[in-house]
């Protein structure tokens, strides 16, 4: 799963950016421009990249690099607005200084790209009051822990420095949030009344523990004291960044969240619809360009909740296919309860429960990559982990998600659950959820695109959210080909997730464009989904608070199946899975036009 816009706007023309993306530690120098077109490109493209990125510290510290590491982003209007400034500058640049009939078809696809990416950020702009500045995963500020804890590296003094500097930044950063919050409050850009009994727990949980008071210590606190601990100096120059950390957390930081706090309740009290966007201000073409943002299609909100509604029909036919395989004899939706309730499918709800899913998460990956070769050509050498979502943030957070790496294997890919309630957890459902946020789903997907040197860095950090998200519920049926889910319980689970996948194009669409009810989506998702109440009920809270983005999975899954179709039909004997899979992921990720172009070529070359 994918994070907000707002980090996305953040890096300029890389607007396709993931804000989780990982770069080298250090900028590679531009030398002057060569005389070749393609060379010549690639460094306007690299410095073209460098200049968006450095408008935002906190992609920066995402990207490996430790440029403007002791500071934090603008997160204001106009900010965002100087950000699209550059990017049309520089595509105005791109266009003067390049004659495209002069390039590669390699660097035709770049230069063809790279004007894409500016038109999509120009779009996100023309929306930022609709798109909403506080979702059900949270809001701009709730982001800066997560990014300390994960991605600030401490190997100096300076960068511990840099560390509580950042601290302290936060008031200032918090100032603008709040600001922002407080001008959509007055222009009634109001989100759904939930998201604040979701958003403002996990803003208190920064207020909590030491040093503001007897509790365990924060998180952000471990971390700093954790990596001031690790470093080569002195015990004096340690307790001297300790002591500054702690008055940096008890006073700016405490007084930024404290003020962030301070507008969410404002906001909140404004806040008393439901509603999806078709209540906003120009809500229909807001709906209509975030679907065509999320898809890469010219799909239109009828034509998803179609194909969402035709695709539930199927999958509850495999289900019942299944149902009956095991000898169960009521209906399907009871079948769901008994799968919900039997304690043979869950784990202990503690910490040695915890600890099991994620021992057998890591198997169930482990037992993937010893077979993977015979579905890739290549491999992702980029290290993954399987880590439970941090306590600070498991109301906010999805049910499982994966965050990228560093290219140089500094950070890991990490695929994150969140295992808050165990009793919300379900086995059956473990290994395909593992095959789709990590092997061979995001990661290798992700870790395919950051490792491929000869792409502009700015595609290799392309977000496309149809065929990411498409990849992740493809690569869910590579585990079963490779002759995994034998169980047919791991079976069902499988089909649970699509059946979910399914449903969100029903859902999506049915409250933003039919204009249903929170209660009418609650009813749709329990008669349809093994999800648990917890998750459907988290679920549902996405799919209001960002839209579009829930129709991305299914309309790009088909799209691949719709191409290895048309591969196999077309190349018979000649049709190799391997290579289709590293014609898929080679380029990147890719629009999904701009991918069944790319087939049509690995078609007509294998004839």
């Amino acid at each position: 799963m994918l994070r907000t816009l707002k980090l996305v706007l953040l890096l300029g023309v890389a607007a396709c950016a993931s804000p989780l993306a990982a770069q080298p530690a250090a900028a590679p120098s531009i030398a002057p421009a060569p005389a070749n077109e393609d060379a010549r490109l690639a460094a306007f493209f690299q410095k073209s990249f460098l200049e968006g990125v450095r408008q935002s510290p906190e992609s920066l510290t995402f990207l490996g690099m430790k440029e403007r590491y002791g500071e934090l982003g603008d997160y204001t209007e106009a900010g965002e607005r100087q950000a699209l400034a550059l990017s049309e500058a520089q595509l105005v640049q791109m266009n003067q200084m390049f004659d495209r009939s002069k390039l590669s078809e390699a660097s035709k696809l770049s230069y063809d790209l790279f004007g894409r990416a500016v038109a999509v950020q120009r779009v996100l702009t023309r929306w930022r009051w609709q798109a909403y500045a506080v979702t059900s995963t949270g809001g701009a500020l709730d982001r800066i822990p997560v990014m300390l804890i994960n991605a600030h590296r401490v190997d100096s003094v300076a960068d511990a420095e840099a560390y509580v500097a950042r601290l302290r930044a936060v008031e200032r950063v918090s100032r603008e949030v709040s600001a922002d919050i407080e001008a959509r409050t007055a222009r009634k850009f109001l989100p759904p009344a939930f998201v604040f009994g979701r958003v403002i727990p996990d803003a208190q949980n920064q207020l909590k523990g030491a040093p503001f008071d007897t509790g365990p210590d924060h998180p952000v606190w471990v971390d700093l004291k954790k990596k001031v601990a690790a470093l080569k100096t002195d015990p004096a120059t340690k307790a001297r960044l300790l002591a500054d950390g702690e008055a940096a957390l008890k006073g700016e930081w405490r007084r930024g969240f404290e003020g962030y706090l301070a507008a969410l309740a404002a906001m909140s009290k404004a806040a008393t619809s439901v509603n999806g966007v078709w209540a906003l201000p120009e809500g229909d073409a807001y709906y209509a360009d975030m679907v065509a943002f999320y898809t890469t299609t010219a799909l239109t909100p009828d034509q998803i909740h179609s194909t969402g509604l035709s695709e539930v029909a199927r999958v509850r036919q495999e289900m019942e296919t299944i149902k009956r395989r095991v000898g169960f004899t009521g209906s399907l939706e009871a079948f769901f309860q008994h799968v919900k309730t039997d304690p043979r499918f869950h784990y202990t709800n503690d910490e040695a429960g915890k600890a099991q899913y994620l021992a057998d998460a890591r198997t169930i990956i482990g037992d993937y990559l010893k077979v993977a070769d015979k579905q890739f050509l290549s491999l992702p050498k980029l290290p993954l982990e399987v880590r439970a979502v941090e306590p600070f943030r498991e109301k906010t957070a999805a049910v499982a998600f994966y965050s990228q790496p560093a290219p140089d294997g500094s950070r890991p890919g990490i695929f994150y659950v969140n295992l808050s309630d165990m009793t919300q957890v379900l086995k059956p459902q473990l290994r395909v959820i593992a095959y789709h946020e990590g092997a061979p789903g995001h990661h290798f997907q992700i870790s395919r695109s950051l490792e491929q040197a000869d792409l502009p860095m700015f595609r290799r950090q392309a977000y496309q959210g149809a065929y990411t998200e498409g990849w992740g519920l493809y690569a869910e049926k590579l585990g079963k080909e490779a002759g995994f889910y034998t169980d047919p319980y791991d079976d069902f689970g499988r089909l649970s997730l699509e059946i979910w996948r399914a449903a969100r194009l029903v859902l999506d669409t049915g409250i933003h464009a039919k204009k249903w009810s929170r209660d009418q989506a609650l009813d749709y998702m329990r008669r349809n989904v093994l999800n648990s109440e917890r998750d459907i009920q988290s679920e549902v809270d996405r799919y209001f608070t960002t839209p579009g983005q829930a129709t991305s999975y299914k309309v790009g899954e088909l799209k691949i199946l719709e191409l290895r179709q048309k591969a196999q039909t077309a190349l018979g004997p000649k049709f190799d899975l391997r290579a289709f899979h590293e014609t898929v992921l080679e380029a990147g990720a890719l629009p999904l036009d701009v991918l069944e172009t790319r087939i049509d070529a690995y078609i007509g070359g294998r004839r």
